[in-house]
């Protein structure tokens, strides 16, 4: 530059003459950039393909993600879910068997009680005294030739006396036709003073030696009759039935 065009100008320090040339500088590569703008037009192109290839990519991840997430989520709402209708059943359950256990106590200790105040009641009232066992109804026999027979045999039963109901049918029937009132008053019996009585015929002395205890002693009364008559045939002949004629 010619100096007298420099002379009323004032000097440029170093710092200033770095900043001019920055300033020269981006303006060159901005002169560059608007005049080779294929260049960068192409590069801009293959940047926003590039962006266009990535967002799908990028947005595909964020929305797996998202379900898988959302998925997860809904697993742990229903474990929990599931969780907790299976507490308030077991709560339930429990509350239940608290219950039942309780009336079961309640019922028990009732029972209890009862049982307490019959043992109470027994206690204090005592019990009646047993009845003594009836004693069995006496026999009945009627009062006919064949009840006189049967009621004999009894009785010889019980003391051990011999003797059948045909053998003794068949000797009174021989001594008296079955008259308790006949008496013998031709005999030798008769004769000395001791004449023969009854179904069976038995003078007074061996009516009074084989009296069985328990029947009359009226020498006239069948039974009694019998039953002595038949104890003296028992101790002389082994038994009535062995007894065929006068005895």
């Amino acid at each position: 530059m010619p100096k007298h065009l420099t002379s009323g100008l004032p000097r440029l320090s170093r710092t200033h003459k770095l900043s001019v040339a920055g300033v020269a500088t981006a303006g060159a590569a901005a002169l560059v950039f608007s005049i080779v703008p294929g260049a960068g037009a192409d590069q801009g192109t293959s940047q926003a393909t590039a962006v266009e290839n990535v967002k799908p990519v990028a947005f595909s991840a964020v929305a797996t993600a998202a379900k898988t997430q959302q998925a997860t989520i809904t697993q742990q709402a229903d474990n929990s879910a599931a969780k907790g209708k299976a507490e308030a059943a077991a709560e339930k359950a429990a509350k239940a068997k608290a219950v039942a256990a309780a009336k079961a106590k309640a019922a028990k200790e009732r029972a209890a009680k009862a049982a307490a105040n019959r043992s109470e009641v027994r206690t204090a009232i005592p019990a009646a005294a047993p009845k003594p066992a009836a004693k069995p109804a006496a026999k009945v026999y009627p009062d006919n030739l064949d009840g006189w027979i049967r009621e004999s045999l009894d009785i010889m039963a019980k003391k051990g006396i011999p003797g059948s109901y045909e053998g003794i049918h068949r000797n009174i029937m021989r001594e008296s036709s079955g008259n308790p009132m006949a008496i013998n008053n031709w005999d030798i019996n008769a004769i000395n003073g001791t004449p023969s009585k009854g179904l069976l015929q038995v003078i007074q002395p061996t009516f009074n030696a084989y009296h069985v205890e328990g029947t009359s002693w009226n020498l006239y009364d069948p039974v009694a009759n019998i039953t002595a008559a038949c104890n003296y045939a028992a101790d002389r002949y082994g038994s009535m039935d062995n007894v065929n004629s006068a005895y």
